[in-house]
This record gives structure tokens, sequence and C-alpha cells, in this order.
């Protein structure tokens, strides 16, 4: 069966680019991307652009135009993010069927992880990102939830046969056991949820000549604060304590940071595995992902993930990272 991005050709991205105005060198380069299609466009004479093809039927133009505005909300602030251009007063355009955006190039590199200088100062950019999301709410875009990161994300794997049956029981048992547990300590942490990134990994940080650079906010969605800060944590746990100090001392200069979110960290982890695996379970009709994740349909890779969500199990049960 043919996928909507089957038809995304090279000429159909240099005719949407040109479609607005610009003139292309029709040199096309296909970046680092799988949930959306992303490509740097070159320019004559001018810098290239970056042109991000929406995935079909993933989020509403509603949803899509509020990330926009915020984006550009974060930037009217001065915060550092890379927002869509606008072009005659719009964000988000349309070329034979495909939505898509064009943003300024920004290069640059992954921070590196556990320097603590590093953690400071991406604490700061963190804390001025929140400031900004906490002073209202999205309308048309999802929150993390135990119910759409869990419950749904079991569901997907169970309904769609994904897990070999001879690891079912076992891997259904944890995951179910783990849910159960996770809900428990949502339900007794206090935390607010405000707009935030949402998939703030170091690969969605850029730093180039001695500034960080916000990019891709498609993940932005109504989350706890935490969910933006503990992925920039490494190593064990006396690693993790000192790196947490540095990041949050660095947001509080701009955002107050409730430490009672910190029992969040190891549940959200938790959301996380198991989003991941239903991520490429619904993705697993696009022909990009079977070869460039060959090991989902293996039974290993399930063998790996009961013992993974056994082990996150264990995890819930430790006493939470705490600020000194």
């Amino acid at each position: 069966m043919s996928h909507p991005f089957d038809t995304l050709t090279p000429d159909l991205v240099l005719d949407a680019v040109e479609s607005l105005g610009f003139l292309s060198d029709a040199r096309v380069l296909a970046l680092n991307s799988y949930e959306n299609r992303v490509y740097q466009v070159g320019i004559e004479d001018a810098q290239p652009l970056i042109a991000k093809f929406y995935r079909p039927g993933r989020w509403s133009d509603a949803a899509i135009l509020e990330e926009h505005a915020f984006t550009r909300e974060l930037a009217e602030c001065e915060v550092p993010v890379v927002a869509p251009l606008l072009h005659e007063g719009r964000s988000l355009f349309e070329h034979q069927g495909f939505r898509f955006t064009l943003f300024p190039r920004r290069g640059g590199h992954a921070p590196e992880p556990g320097n603590l200088d590093q953690l400071y100062r991406l604490g700061q950019l963190l804390g001025r990102l929140h400031a900004v999301g906490a002073t209202k709410p999205f309308e048309h875009r999802e929150s993390l939830a135990v119910d759409n990161f869990g419950h749904a994300s079991l569901k997907t794997l169970l309904d769609g046969d994904f897990v070999p049956r001879e690891l079912l029981p076992a891997y259904e048992s944890v995951a179910r056991d783990l849910l159960k547990r996770v809900e428990d300590l949502y339900a007794r942490t206090p935390h607010q949820l405000i707009r935030l990134h949402g998939d703030l990994h170091p690969g969605n940080l850029m730093h180039r000549d001695d500034i960080y650079h916000v990019v891709d906010l498609d993940d932005c969605r109504m989350g706890p604060a935490v969910q933006d800060l503990w992925m920039m944590l490494a190593g064990s746990r006396e690693e993790r304590l000192g790196q947490l100090a540095e990041l949050v001392d660095g947001y509080n200069e701009f955002h107050d940071f409730d430490p009672r979110e910190l029992a969040l960290i190891e549940p959200l982890r938790a959301l996380r595995q198991l989003h991941y695996s239903a991520w490429l379970a619904r993705r697993w009709d696009d022909p990009a992902f079977p070869p460039s994740f060959p090991w989902f349909g293996q039974p290993r890779y399930w063998g790996d993930q009961i013992l993974a969500l056994r082990e996150q199990l264990a995890a819930l049960d430790e006493e939470p990272l705490k600020l000194f």
C-alpha cells in the first residue's frame, strides 16, 4: 500500500517552496526527521531555507498554528527559538495536499551531556521558556497525561499484535503494573500544567556562537514543567543530583520551579518508554520506518523492553531526586 509521503518528491518540495515566490537553486537535502519530512532547500543568492512538511492527519490546522503562535510568542520575548517564517502574514501553507512551513536555517551542535556550566545556562533558557509558557494554556493541543501516553500506547501495541505471542503475557503484565504505579504517583504529586516544549532532549537544542537555540516545537503541549528538564540529566544518581542543582539554579532565575514535581521524573520516563514503542507501531506503515528501525519487530527488542519496564517499575519505588 502506498503512503502519503511517497508522493513527496524533491520536485514537489522545490515547487512548494517556489510557490511562495522563492527562487531555488534546485538543491534539496533531506534532513534527519521521521515524524514529518524536513528538507534544506537552496535559495538563489540567499541562505538556504528549511522546509518542514507535516505528516498528514496528525495535527489539525488549529493545533499547528497554535505551535507557531507559541514559538513566535517566545521569540518576541527574546527566548532564542527557531520560529517559522511569515509570508504575507501566514506561516502555514499548502501545496498539492501537503501542509508545510518554512524556517531559517540555524546550525549548531547539541549540548555536552553532564556539562555543569552548560546545564546552568540551559536552566536559564528553560526558565525563560516556561515563564512565557505559564502565562496561558493551549486550546488546541493535547496534554501529556497517563491516558494518552500510557494507556493508549499500550492499547496500540496490544491491538496491533506487535508484541510476539510468546512474550505477550510478560509484556502486558509488567506494562499494566507500571501504569498502575504511574497513575498513583501522578495522583498524589502536586503539579501544574503549563505550555512546554514537550520533547526537549538534547538533540532539540542547538549551541553555536555561545548561544543556545530551541528547535522543533512540533510536540509542544500542556504538561508539568519537569518534563522539559529531566531529559537534560544523565549518569549515576550522584551525577544527576549535581546536574539537577545547576539546571534548577539557572531555571529559578526566570521562573520558580516546584521541587515536588521531581517525583514525576520516573513516571514521565515510564510513559516515554511506552509511548516510544507505540509511536513506532503507529508509524510502521511509513516506508521510512522498517529500514530505519529493523529491530522493532524482533523478539529481542520486546525481551529488552520487558526488562527495561521491570527496571523502570523498580525505579518508581526509589526515592526521587531532591534539591539540596
